[in-house]
């Protein structure tokens, strides 16, 4: 047998389990499954990333009782405020609304947005019923229009009667240490070829017509497209969520705030959640923290910080 070079080829990557790769129809997510007791959820504004030095805490973990490195993503967390609260009745075809108790003072800005019927219902109306969600809108500290959505409820309704038109804050929904699951739509890259979307590999500079091409689209016969061809088309900007993200810290901004501020954000002049690792989407970009529905063996206690990285992240 003759010298055999390497093999001119590779899997394709772009991973085929989100399909079709639309562009998401709001700058913000829709979250469809809830699990917990109580308020499910919360959200922040994605404002950059820094480092920590940590005592590591983790059960069999090579370095535990070490100090150690973790990157960390600071989220600004102003309250949220319970705007409405709607009921839904299950169905055969699913979860169908059958109505929402809105509060009697809401803002002007949110007013606008809201399509709220002659009809008002009362608490009254609504004595049977299979779910219950909050309709929430956030207050944003760097523009003038606020995001409304919904976030999953488990418990009893009274509550709710006290705290409709009320501001929510973070520490009422998380603590330090437990997880998260995070719901973003991730950063816009536009229209992009074969070769940036799947890394499909360049061909050879003699091949005919293009090099930054699939070289096949598959064979004549079936006479049609396989949806697992490769092919140019959106690229960023989809709905993506993240599982178990520990939560490290609730706390002021003080804290976290880099000399100047956050790059392309500014300063934290809330409360603000750090969070271990990365997280979807670009800076400014409202990130969605649910209680995690498949949590891992991470402690539920969170490790001893002894550094915050302030330093400036200007002209880097």
């Amino acid at each position: 047998m003759g010298h055999q070079i390497g093999k001119r080829e590779a899997p394709r990557r772009g991973s085929l389990q989100y399909w079709p790769r639309k562009r998401a129809k709001r700058i913000y997510p829709r979250v469809r499954n809830w699990k917990g007791e109580g308020i499910l959820g919360f959200a922040g504004y994605k404002a950059g990333m820094t480092h920590i030095i940590a005592i590591d805490n983790r059960k069999g973990s090579p370095t535990k009782g070490e100090k150690i490195s973790i990157p960390v993503t600071i989220l600004e967390t102003p309250p949220l405020i319970l705007a409405g609260v709607r009921f839904y009745k299950e169905t055969p075809d699913g979860y169908k609304s059958i109505g929402e108790i809105w509060a009697e003072n809401l803002d002007k800005r949110v007013e606008r947005k809201v399509k709220r019927g002659k009809n008002k219902h009362k608490w009254e109306d609504f004595k049977e019923f299979d779910k219950v969600k909050l309709i929430v809108h956030t207050q944003p500290p760097f523009k003038k229009t606020p995001e409304i959505f919904e976030i999953g409820y488990e418990g009893d309704v009274e509550p709710l009667k006290e705290m409709l038109g009320k501001p929510i804050d973070v520490e009422q929904v998380f603590k330090p240490g437990e997880q998260v699951d995070v719901i973003a739509v991730t950063k816009g890259k536009g229209f992009q070829g074969v070769i940036k979307r799947f890394g499909v590999k360049l061909l050879s500079h003699k091949a005919e017509k293009k090099r930054r091409k699939a070289g096949s689209l598959g064979p004549w016969h079936p006479a049609k497209l396989s949806y697992t061809t490769p092919l140019p088309g959106q690229m960023g900007f989809h709905t993506r969520t993240e599982f178990n993200k520990w939560l490290l810290r609730i706390g002021e901004g003080e804290e976290v705030n880099p000399k100047g501020g956050f790059l392309n954000y500014g300063l934290i002049r809330t409360k603000y959640v750090m969070l271990a690792g990365s997280v979807p989407g670009s800076r400014k970009r409202l990130v969605i923290m649910r209680k995690a529905i498949r949590p891992n063996k991470l402690p539920n206690v969170p490790p001893e910080i002894v550094y915050i990285s302030r330093e400036s992240k200007q002209g880097n």
